[in-house]
C-alpha cells in the first residue's frame, strides 16, 4: 500500500495576459478557486497559467473572469501536463496536500469545514500508475454527496494521478469479484510489475493481493525446469507467471472461473511471452478433465483450497507423483484447537508479514512425537497440526483415487501474511509420492 509520493497529473489552470494576472488571482482566490498546490507558469507566449481546482472552471467564473476581471483581456482553460509543486506544497506530506486542496474547495462551494470532514479524508492509498484506489472507510460523510463528481477531480490533482477509485468488500460470490467503484476515469485496466513478471488487469472486476508477494518471489526460485504444473485457483496469474517466467515450468494448466480473471489472465500470458506453454481452463475446477498429468499443483485459495483436494490428488502423476502447494488461513487463538478461518476477508492485506521460509527436516516414518521434537520454533503449533491434519487426509484422498498405497512428506511450513493477529495465511508443501510394489 502507498501512502505518500507520485508524479503529479495534469492540472487545469486558467490562461491570461500578464497585466492581468494579479486580478485574475485575486478573483480565485476570493472564491476559493485557485490551486496553491502547484505554481503560476509563464506560458511560452508570453502568457501565464494560474492553477486552478478541480478538474474544469465552472463556467460563470469564466464568464466574470472574461467580462469584468479582464475586460479585453484573454482567459481561457488549458491543462498543464507538468505542473510544478508550489513551494508550500513541496514542503507537505500528500495526506496534507490532499486536506489543504479539498477544504479550500470545499468551502468555496458553501461547505462549512469541520474536524469530522477533516477525519473522513483518506490517510493511506493503494497507487496503481495514475490510478488511485481508496479505502471503504473515507468520504461516507453525507456533505461528499453534494460536492459530486467534481470532488473526485479536486482529489485526484492534490494526489498527483488521473484516475480514481473506492474499494468495498469483496463480493461473496465465488469469483471474490471485488466490490470497486470507478469514480474518475475511463476504465479501471492497471499494471503491476513484480519481480520483473508484469501482471495487468481490471481493479473493478479482479482482486490484486501485494501481501502475496513473499509467496510469488518463493514459487519464482523453484526448481521447476521440465515439469508440468497444475494452478487450480489461477486468477489473473499471480502464481502461474513466476512458476513460467522463473522457475522454468516446462506447462501449466491455469484452471478459473472469474471470465474476468480469465481476460486478464490471457493478456499477461502473452506481454510476459510465455502464452504457448500454457493453457486455460475456464470454468469449475470439479470439472477439469484432467488426471495423472502433474508434477506439481497449486492450490492458492484462501480461506480454505480444501474443495480442490480431490482434484489435486488425482491430476498428480501416478507413476511418481508430485508437490501439492496448500494455501490455508489457520487460526491461532489462545486455547483453541486449529480450525480454518471461515472469512477471507478478515483485515488488512498491509500487516506484517513473515519473511522466513521455514523448514522441516522430517523423515518419512517419523512419529507425531518425534515430528514435534524438531518442530522449529517459529512455527506455531496450530500450523503444525493443521499441516498435520491436512497430510492425514491427502494420504486417504491419494489412496482413494488411485487404489494405492501413497506416503507422504512435510516439506515446508510457508507463511505468507497476517490477516489479524490469530488469523494466518500460510502454505504447506507436502509432497506426496506413490509407495512401491511389494514382491
Amino acid at each position: 500500500m502507498e501512502k505518500e509520493g507520485g508524479k503529479p497529473a495534469a492540472v487545469v489552470a486558467v490562461v491570461t495576459e500578464p497585466r492581468f494576472t494579479q486580478r485574475c488571482r485575486e478573483y480565485l482566490e476570493k472564491e476559493k478557486l485557485l490551486d496553491r498546490q502547484h505554481r503560476v507558469e509563464k506560458m511560452p507566449d508570453g502568457t501565464v497559467a494560474l492553477p486552478v481546482l478541480g478538474d474544469a472552471l465552472p463556467e460563470q467564473h469564466l464568464r466574470e473572469l472574461r467580462g469584468r476581471v479582464a475586460p479585453g483581456g484573454t482567459c481561457a482553460l488549458t491543462r498543464l501536463l507538468g505542473p510544478v509543486p508550489s513551494r508550500k506544497a513541496q514542503g507537505c506530506s500528500p495526506a496534507q496536500r490532499l486536506c489543504l486542496a479539498v477544504s479550500r474547495w470545499a468551502e468555496g462551494r458553501g461547505v462549512t469545514w469541520s474536524a469530522e470532514l477533516e477525519a473522513d479524508l483518506p490517510r493511506s492509498w493503494q497507487r496503481h500508475g495514475n490510478l488511485l484506489l481508496l479505502s471503504e472507510n473515507c468520504f461516507q460523510a453525507k456533505q461528499w454527496k453534494h460536492l459530486e463528481p467534481e470532488l473526485w477531480g479536486v482529489v485526484a490533482s492534490a494526489l498527483g494521478v488521473q484516475r480514481l477509485a473506492k474499494r468495498g468488500r469483496v463480493s461473496p460470490d465465488g469469483t471474490r469479484t471485488p466490490a470497486v467503484t470507478l469514480l474518475l476515469g475511463d476504465d479501471g485496466w492497471v499494471e503491476h510489475v513484480d519481480n520483473g513478471v508484469r501482471y495487468t488487469f481490471d481493479m473493478t472486476q479482479c482482486m490484486f493481493s501485494f501481501g502475496n508477494i513473499t509467496e510469488k518471489l518463493r514459487v519464482a526460485s523453484l526448481p521447476c525446469a521440465g515439469q508440468v504444473l497444475v494452478d487450480l485457483y489461477a486468477g489473473i496469474g499471480y502464481f502461474t507467471l513466476p512458476f513460467l517466467v522463473h522457475a522454468g515450468a516446462a506447462f501449466v494448466h491455469a484452471c478459473e472461473w472469474n471470465p474476468h480473471a480469465v481476460v486478464a489472465l490471457k493478456r499477461n500470458l502473452e506481454i510476459n511471452g510465455v502464452a504457448d506453454r500454457c493453457q486455460i481452463h475456464f470454468g469449475d475446477n470439479r470439472k477439469l478433465n484432467l488426471s495423472n498429468i502433474a508434477d506439481r499443483v497449486n492450490l492458492g485459495l484462501i480461506p480454505s483450497s480444501e474443495e480442490g483436494w480431490p482434484i489435486a490428488c488425482r491430476v498428480l502423476r501416478k507413476d511418481a507423483g508430485g508437490i501439492l502447494h496448500i494455501h490455508q488461513n489457520v487460526e491461532s487463538f489462545p486455547g483453541r484447537n486449529f480450525q480454518p478461518s471461515g472469512n477471507s476477508e478478515m483485515g488488512k492485506e498491509d500487516w506484517p508479514c513473515p519473511q522466513q521460509i521455514i523448514s522441516n527436516q522430517w523423515e518419512n516414518g517419523a512419529t507425531g512425537d518425534s515430528r514435534r521434537k524438531v518442530l522449529s520454533a517459529a512455527i506455531k503449533p496450530e500450523w503444525h497440526r493443521w499441516a498435520e491434519s491436512a497430510e492425514t487426509r491427502i494420504v486417504t484422498l491419494l489412496q482413494q483415487v488411485h487404489g494405492k498405497p501413497w506416503k507422504t512428506h512435510i516439506l515446508h511450513i510457508q507463511p505468507v501474511k497476517s490477516y489479524a493477529p490469530h488469523v494466518d495465511h500460510i502454505v504447506l508443501d507436502l509432497e506426496c509420492r506413490p509407495c512401491p510394489l511389494v514382491g
